[in-house]
């Protein structure tokens, strides 16, 4: 772990000075490193979402119907749609890989990747 808050004395001198700066510049550069592997580990993480209620049909009342987009950093991922009606309720899922689906997509599909897209 890096101890960058050192308890150590005040430096008596300009070699001092300057080991302190040298071992400081090392532990920047292994930060950067450990910053650069998590940043490469996260990529396939949901990181982009977005979510669109609304009505598809006529004869419901309200926007109980949904589209939600999950994307990583590459836009990669799965929008998942709800549609309710009084007969009953369906559930889809399709892939996206960068920001496409090879299935069709609703205009309500479209929009909500597009809106996690722009996150």
């Amino acid at each position: 772990m890096f101890n960058l808050f050192k308890k150590d004395k005040e430096p008596k001198d300009l070699n001092q000075v300057l080991k302190q700066f040298s071992e400081l510049k090392k532990d920047f550069k292994d930060i950067a490193q450990k910053i650069e592997e998590i940043e490469q580990k996260a990529r396939p993480a949901i990181q982009k979402t977005a979510i669109i209620r609304y009505n598809p049909f006529s004869n419901v009342g309200s926007d109980q119907s949904f589209s939600i987009a999950l994307l990583d950093a590459d836009n990669n991922g799965i929008v998942i749609t709800s549609l309710y009606s009084r007969e009953g309720n369906r559930v889809y899922s399709k892939p996206v890989k960068n920001g496409k689906s090879e299935y069709s997509l609703s205009k309500e599909e479209e929009k909500v990747i597009e809106q996690a897209k722009n996150k």
